[in-house]
C-alpha cells in the first residue's frame, strides 16, 4: 500500500516526491504553486514516525572537515574556464529559448543550512506553469533541445563552481535537495538527516551509481550509498569520482566510467542497506502490483 504525503508550508501546498533535480527556471515559487509528485509510503510505515536524526553507528570521517583545503584552491583554478564556458552556454540558452540562461534555487546544505544554488536553465521558461514538477527524465517534454545535452553532459552544473568557492558545496557529496522536500522526506526516509552531516556535492557516490530519483524507493537506495560515502570518503575517493564525472563529460557511458574509476557499488551491498532495503522492496512490490 502507498499514499501521497502532502503538507502546507508557508501557505503553499506541497505534495512531495524525491528526485535528483527539480528544474525551476526562475528560482522563485508563487504561494499558490504545487509540487506535483508522490512520496510512496510502504505498508506499516506511518509518515512522521520513522527513525529520525542521524544513524548512531555512522562514522562521519574527519576528512569532511578539512577537504576544503584542497577543494578551494582547485575550485579557484577551475573557476575561470568553468564560468567562461557557463557564460557562453548561458548566452546560447537565451538565444535558443525564451527566459534566463542561469537560474537560482534554495537548497539544504550541511546541517540543513539553506543556500542558493545555481544552474544553467535546461527547460522551457514556463516549465512550471502548472506547478512545480519533478523532471520526468530525458523524455520530459519541457526539456529544450539544448537542455537535453546540457543535462546529458552535466554541463548545467557548471555554475555550481561558485557554490564550491563559497563553501556551500563540495565537489563530491550527496546532491542537495529543496528544504520543503527535505522536510517531507524526513517523514518517510529513516535517518534522512544523516546525509546532511556533510556538505552536498556537484557529483557524488550515489549519483554515479544510480539513475535519477523517480520514487521513494530510489531515494532510499540513494540514501544508502550517500551514507556509504559519508563514512568512507577520502582524497583518493573524491579524485576517482571527479575523474569518473570527467569521463562522462566527454561522452563515456556512465556505467563504464564508474567501472573504470573503480567506484561501482550496489545499494544492497552496503552495510546501510540494513536500514532501507526492506522499505524499498515493499515500495517496489506495491508498484509492481499496481502495474
Amino acid at each position: 500500500m502507498s499514499e501521497s504525503v502532502a503538507v502546507n508550508v508557508s501557505g503553499r501546498n506541497y505534495s512531495s516526491s524525491p528526485s535528483a533535480d527539480m528544474s525551476h527556471p526562475t528560482g522563485s515559487t508563487s504561494k499558490s504553486s504545487t509540487i506535483r509528485c508522490d512520496v510512496s509510503v510502504p505498508e506499516g510505515i506511518t509518515p512522521g514516525e520513522v527513525p529520525c536524526g542521524v544513524v548512531e553507528t555512522l562514522d562521519v570521517r574527519g576528512y569532511h572537515n578539512w577537504k576544503r583545503l584542497w577543494e578551494f584552491p582547485v575550485a579557484l583554478i577551475l573557476a575561470p574556464p568553468a564560468l567562461l564556458l557557463a557564460g557562453i552556454l548561458a548566452t546560447i540558452v537565451r538565444w535558443t529559448s525564451p527566459g534566463k540562461g542561469v537560474y537560482s534555487q534554495v537548497r539544504s546544505g550541511r546541517n540543513g543550512k539553506p543556500f542558493t544554488m545555481y544552474k544553467l536553465r535546461s527547460m522551457r521558461f514556463d516549465a512550471e506553469a502548472k506547478g512545480i514538477q519533478w523532471c520526468e527524465g530525458e523524455r520530459d517534454p519541457r526539456i529544450t533541445p539544448l537542455g537535453y545535452w546540457l543535462r546529458k553532459l552535466h554541463l548545467d552544473e557548471l555554475p555550481q563552481i561558485i557554490n564550491v568557492l563559497r563553501g556551500d558545496m563540495s565537489f563530491c557529496g550527496p546532491r542537495p535537495e529543496r528544504p520543503e522536500i527535505v522536510e517531507e522526506l524526513e517523514k518517510v526516509v529513516p535517518y534522512y538527516q544523516s546525509r546532511l552531516t556533510i556538505r552536498p556535492g556537484i557529483t557524488g557516490f550515489s549519483q554515479i551509481n544510480l539513475p535519477a530519483d523517480s520514487d521513494t524507493a530510489s531515494v532510499l537506495k540513494k540514501q544508502t550509498l550517500d551514507l556509504e560515502y559519508v563514512e568512507n570518503a577520502s582524497v583518493m575517493y573524491d579524485f576517482a569520482m571527479v575523474a569518473c564525472t570527467a569521463l562522462r563529460l566527454i561522452g563515456v557511458p556512465g556505467s563504464i566510467a564508474t567501472k573504470l574509476a573503480g567506484l561501482t557499488k550496489k545499494p544492497e551491498d552496503s552495510r546501510f542497506a540494513f536500514y532501507y532495503q526492506d522499505l524499498w522492496n515493499k515500495i517496489e512490490e506495491a508498484s509492481a502490483k499496481k502495474s
